[in-house]
């Protein structure tokens, strides 16, 4: 019939996540067999959204009784919502229903918070004097435009240009955002926070990172003889191993005398004032004829690494032969 309409008044309507849509169409001169159903263009197919005979839970048609309005509502809006949506009028087919006329049709726009804002760092640890990126990541926002701000211990930081791409969806954005630094053992006290900024959204949205989780800080080791040098028959030499400015505090200490270890007095790692760890270790050995030339080590092994020692050797004044 050529007095049939199918009117949409809206020619775009905006909505949050979460929101409840209502979407309006207005059918005239209906005299016509079929079903009045909504479609969503959806990658160049139309989805069935709304279906006299039934729709999916989220979708209600507002008043059931009405021959004219067939206005729907569309509750907790997600950002895959966002599209065009059609109103269109079928007529009665053989098999199946033939569209006969549609709305001019409604975008809908899904105004999405990011998500899923985080902080990444290497995925192993490094040692200071190295380089290293860390990214910050968000998802599910729209619209496109947002911004970001690093700050290192509450100070501004420079950062590389931030990469805005559309996700799978086609519906919603994803960002990266990355910062360099080198490395430094003070960087066991350093912050890293990631301040996401959007139009959705009325304070930022924070994501903050500790450094010391991709710092590894070797230790500087030292071995002290006392008293130092060559000492009388039976004298105990107490000797005293250090492990300084390391991080974290795994560390594994042994002591050995010409390749063999020994027993010695343990302790636990101390954590110093710069956020680092230190810890000593002290061995008495009785300066015995046999032990002359003994080489005594400290053997250190630091979060998996490779050992790391220092040796000293215990000379023994002997009595001159009769």
């Amino acid at each position: 019939s050529g007095s049939l309409q199918v009117l949409q008044p809206q020619a775009e309507v905006s909505v949050s996540v979460g929101k409840t849509l209502t979407l309006q169409c207005t059918v005239l001169e209906d005299k016509v067999a079929g079903p009045v159903k909504w479609l969503k263009e959806s990658r160049g197919k139309n989805e069935t959204i709304y279906d006299q005979r039934g729709s999916g839970p989220r979708v209600t048609r507002v008043v059931n009784s009405s021959s004219t309005n067939y206005n729907i509502s569309i509750s907790d809006m997600r950002v895959e919502d966002a599209g065009k949506y059609y109103c269109v009028k079928f007529k009665k087919g053989n098999y199946e229903d033939e569209a006969l006329l549609s709305g001019r049709g409604t975008k809908v726009v899904v105004n999405g918070d990011p998500v899923d804002v985080a902080v990444h760092g290497p995925q192993e640890r490094v040692e200071p004097g190295t380089s290293v990126r860390f990214t910050c990541t968000a998802r599910g926002f729209f619209p496109g435009d947002i911004r970001v701000q690093w700050l290192k211990n509450g100070h501004p930081l420079s950062a590389l240009p931030t990469q805005v791409f559309l996700e799978q969806t086609n519906s919603s954005y994803a960002m990266s955002s990355a910062v360099e630094i080198n490395l430094v053992p003070a960087d066991v006290r350093t912050q890293l926070s990631c301040l996401v900024r959007h139009s959705t959204l009325s304070t930022p949205l924070r994501s903050t990172y500790n450094v010391s989780a991709a710092l590894r800080v070797p230790p500087a080791l030292r071995l002290l003889a006392r008293p130092a040098g060559a000492v009388e028959l039976n004298r105990t030499v107490n000797f005293t191993c250090s492990a300084e400015g390391f991080y974290p505090g795994a560390l594994n200490l042994t002591w050995l005398e010409n390749g063999v270890e020994v027993l010695a007095e343990a302790g636990g790692p101390a954590l110093t004032a710069q956020g680092t760890f230190e810890l000593r270790s002290s061995l008495a050995v009785q300066a015995a004829a046999e032990r002359n030339q003994s080489v005594i080590t400290c053997r250190v092994v630091h979060e998996a690494q490779r050992p790391v020692s220092r040796n000293v050797t215990l000379l023994v004044t002997l009595p001159p032969a009769e």
